[in-house]
């Protein structure tokens, strides 16, 4: 029996929903926005800022941004799982990962919150 040391006690199901929640938020989001584009063409900084502006906007980005990252880790960790088989060389790289993806994380919640 093979036993994975990064796993965290996932199973594949868990891996699996976390991935098809988070493509909805992210399809949602996405097609919200080309909406917003598409009926919008004169589009100018004040009706975008006001836009975000809007606490239901930032809570909807917050949550695409949360379901990016998990999205992210999901498939990053379950490609070094599949192709990296040192286990010293797959823990390095989901550790790069991982804060790779808490910074991006971070980063945009400064810039959707920020002042």
């Amino acid at each position: 029996m093979v036993t994975n040391i990064t796993s965290f006690g996932r199973s594949g199901l868990s891996d699996w929903l976390m991935q098809r929640a988070s493509a909805v938020i992210m399809a949602l989001y996405t097609v919200f926005i080309v909406a917003f584009l598409l009926f919008n063409p004169n589009l100018d900084y004040y009706a975008w800022s006001g836009l975000f502006n809007q606490t239901w906007m930032r809570i909807f980005s917050l949550l695409a941004f949360i379901a990016l990252a998990a999205h992210a880790w999901v498939g990053l960790w379950t490609v070094t799982t599949d192709y990296l088989k040192s286990t010293r060389l797959r823990v390095g790289a989901q550790s790069v990962i991982i804060l790779g993806i808490f910074v991006y994380l971070v980063w945009g919640i400064q810039i959707l919150w920020g002042a």
